[in-house]
């Protein structure tokens, strides 16, 4: 049997986000446009980060593609699909099930411990029980060499260490995108170089796609593709 040309072809594979023409504006006596006319494409396993002045936009679009905000104009595409029409509902669902985040403050719960609080979104899934919750949590904070911390209350944490929760916490459901927002922003310069090459090993070898925002411009020349962003435009897409 003679193959075609058509069946020998390798299938192409979606980005694992797109944006199309994608814009953000808050409405008002003065309405205020934060992100605008934006086509972005991030190729699945890639570790991108965002960067720009001050009140840019990166937080923005990031919040955009990660779909914690609605576009006003243009659309968002996971994996292929759309997700515009799509109700609170399936958008919560997609969130916790496909994006990890990780934000500049890490939002660690001071009532729970450590292992407690990267449980939290497994607990929100319910796809595994408790015993399964707990050692995934205890394998994902030894991974971030945290092993000895997870009977601890977050307070009792330095701060790099706090942020290494986060990250933790993010990867819990497995996502295959993690969206990260100024993670380094409150971190010293051995801590911060910690938290890139975690995000770097998560795109280089387990395969995920990381998105961060940063105003470290050295930082963000470390990753595969940096965005530059200017009054809610993208300048440079790498």
């Amino acid at each position: 049997m003679i193959e075609t040309a058509a069946a020998k072809a390798p299938a192409i594979e979606a980005p694992a986000i797109e944006a199309r023409g994608v814009g953000r504006t808050l409405p008002g006596p003065v309405p205020v446009t934060l992100v605008r006319d934006v086509d972005l494409t991030i190729a699945t396993g890639s570790f991108c980060t965002i960067i720009g002045p001050s009140g840019s936009g990166k937080s923005s679009l990031l919040y955009l593609l990660g779909l914690l905000d609605r576009p006003t104009e243009g659309e968002i595409l996971l994996d292929g699909t759309a997700t515009g029409d799509l109700d609170e509902g399936d958008l919560a669902r997609i969130r916790l099930t496909k994006l990890g985040f990780v934000f500049q403050f890490h939002f660690l719960l001071p009532e729970f411990t450590v292992l407690g609080n990267v449980m939290i979104p497994m607990r929100r899934l319910a796809r595994i029980d408790e015993e399964a919750r707990h050692a995934r949590a205890a394998e994902l904070l030894a991974s971030l060499g945290l092993e000895s911390e997870g009977a601890k209350r977050p307070d009792q944490l330095s701060g790099g260490q706090r942020q290494r929760v986060a990250v933790a916490r993010a990867l819990a459901n497995d996502p295959a995108i993690v969206l990260a927002d100024e993670p380094t922003g409150n971190l010293d310069t051995h801590n911060a170089d910690i938290v890139f090459e975690i995000f770097a090993a998560l795109a280089h070898e387990e395969g995920k796609t990381v998105v961060a925002v940063t105003h470290n411009a050295e930082l963000a020349a470390r990753a595969d593709r940096r965005i530059e962003i200017v009054d809610g435009r993208i300048t440079d897409s790498g």
